[in-house]
């Protein structure tokens, strides 16, 4: 089994954190040496675990915004 290789490019922000210390991050993560991507998973205090996420290309994470910015106008 290959291991995966992560290199976090940028801190983008904490959204929350758990009882147990694990933090929602957005981070800009190059995956196996690839191109930097937007990626929002749980990290442990240490930073050395992470649990399931999601990585999006910017042109994502912009359609994402406007659905978001979509669903507060609606509630308004």
């Amino acid at each position: 089994m290959s291991s995966i290789q992560y290199d976090i490019v940028k801190h983008v922000g904490t959204l929350s954190e758990s009882a147990r210390g694990w933090q929602k991050q957005l981070n800009v993560i190059s995956w196996n040496g690839r191109t930097p991507k937007y990626d929002l998973r749980d990290w442990a205090p240490d930073g050395e675990k992470m649990g399931k996420g999601v990585t999006l290309s910017l042109e994502d994470l912009k359609a994402l915004k406007k659905l978001l910015n979509q669903m507060e106008e609606l509630r308004e």
